[in-house]
């Protein structure tokens, strides 16, 4: 039978060296180094969905031409049309499947190809669905009931263009 020994080790008296300093990797995050002080500014994310007050304020910032310029062309791509609404092409192609005015033509590719009037529609899904926050059943059932819905569009339209110009002159003075 061997006899085991228990050995005791202290380390309090030996002098260790400093650790180095870990630097610490932060996501979406921006340090901004000031004298004398440090700050963190968090970085807004782009992933998921938009708040309510971001989807408002980037409502005036649609990139539709006027109707003119829209009607001198006979096609646009889903690209270019997902461009002047600032939404992604997904969601131009969810509701060209949710809505029964939107009918874009489509080439041998199979590329969605859309007239100015299918961009006058989507213009008005867009306002009923981002503005006036309706649901996609709310705003089907709205185009399905109010034929005349367009007309009231185009006269909102007008005057918001009007209401924008009044604010600019007032602006100037």
């Amino acid at each position: 039978m061997a006899v085991q020994t228990q050995i005791a080790f202290d380390f309090d008296n030996i002098e260790q060296p400093p650790l180095p300093e870990k630097k610490r990797v932060v996501k979406n995050e921006k340090v901004i180094v000031l004298p004398a002080e440090v700050s963190v500014v968090k970085q807004k994310s782009t992933r998921g969905r938009k708040s309510l007050k971001e989807m408002s304020a980037g409502v005036d910032l649609l990139d539709i031409p006027e109707d003119e310029i829209l009607f001198q062309k006979m096609y646009y791509s889903i690209g270019k049309v997902a461009a002047m609404f600032k939404v992604n092409q997904s969601l131009i192609r969810l509701w060209e499947n949710e809505f029964d005015v939107l009918k874009p033509k489509k080439n041998g590719k199979g590329d969605r190809l859309f007239r100015p009037e299918d961009i006058k529609n989507i213009q008005l899904i867009y306002h009923l669905m981002r503005e006036r926050k309706y649901t996609m059943e709310g705003a089907k059932e709205f185009i399905k009931n109010n034929k005349k819905a367009d007309e009231k569009f185009t006269a909102i339209a007008a005057l918001k263009k009007l209401k924008d110009f009044l604010n600019e002159l007032k602006a100037n003075l």
